[in-house]
């Protein structure tokens, strides 16, 4: 063999070598591993929860909570109804009513607690009646015309009573002022009468006494203070003068029903839609 084919030999040698060399494998430490993303931190503290700031019902006063109740309610509460939303006795909440009107008093407020229809409402001050009353004068408000006053007086002078007794009363058919009242709910039937016929029974409702600003029937006026009321109108103002009275010529005053016991106080709720009429307050 000669020299050209040994070294022929070897470099072909060398070159399979090179061909026959497994890759190179980097090492472990040389791996890139992906790095999760952390989650962005807030700085800011977690907003509070809103119920965890408001304070337990146990920890509040008992005379704060009966005001908000007065304040929030549009028709007369009942004492033991105030009394089981505070969680207090009816004792405890008839002081705290008291207390908030002495309170009202002492700091010139425009309002009292009152008792009406069985129950308990903030009412304005008679002072103000007046410009509580242009707060609604654009308000469209039904009136009671003079035969519908004629009937609820009788109703709640005679109550119950049926309507042939009230028609004898008056003298003529009312059977379309007793509709009106009924639609208003200032009276309702109260059972029928044990007579021919079995006719309805009639009586006022807790909305009149609400509309006339009344804790009860007893605070109608009894009888002799409307007889003493009709005779002075009758008499007219100079009564108490009888020079003057003997000059000035007799007016003839067409005949009134009984008149309710009228309160310039409204209730707070006067924009109601349930208002009570003008002519009912």
């Amino acid at each position: 063999m000669t020299e050209e084919n040994l070294v022929e030999r070897a470099e072909s040698r060398e070159e399979g070598a090179v061909e026959d060399k497994p890759a190179s494998v980097p090492p472990v430490d040389a791996v890139e591993t992906p790095i999760p993303e952390s989650p962005i931190l807030d700085p800011r503290p977690p907003a509070p929860d809103p119920s965890s700031l408001a304070p337990s019902p146990s920890s509040l006063d008992p005379v704060q909570v009966i005001e908000a109740l007065l304040f929030a309610a549009d028709s007369p509460v009942r004492l033991d109804r105030l009394a089981e939303l505070a969680e207090a006795s009816p004792e405890t909440t008839r002081a705290v009513i008291d207390g908030l009107n002495a309170t009202y008093e002492e700091t010139g407020r425009t309002f009292r607690v009152q008792r009406v229809a069985q129950g308990f409402q903030l009412y304005t001050m008679p002072a103000y009646a007046e410009f509580v009353r242009r707060l609604y004068q654009h308000q469209y408000t039904h009136r009671l015309s003079r035969a519908a006053l004629e009937v609820l007086a009788i109703v709640a002078y005679k109550q119950p009573v049926t309507r042939p007794e009230i028609e004898q009363l008056r003298g003529v058919d009312c059977s379309g002022p007793l509709v009106t009242l009924l639609e208003r709910r200032l009276i309702a039937t109260y059972g029928r009468a044990a007579r021919p016929g079995n006719p309805f029974l009639y009586r006022t409702t807790p909305e009149f006494l609400r509309y006339f600003g009344m804790a009860g029937v007893e605070d109608l006026p009894r009888m002799e203070e409307i007889g003493e009321f009709l005779a002075r109108r009758e008499a007219g103002p100079d009564a108490g003068n009888p020079d003057r009275a003997e000059t000035k010529a007799p007016v003839e005053q067409p005949a009134a029903a009984a008149p309710v016991k009228q309160y310039d106080s409204l209730a707070m709720d006067g924009g109601h839609k349930d208002a009570a009429p003008e002519d009912a307050r």
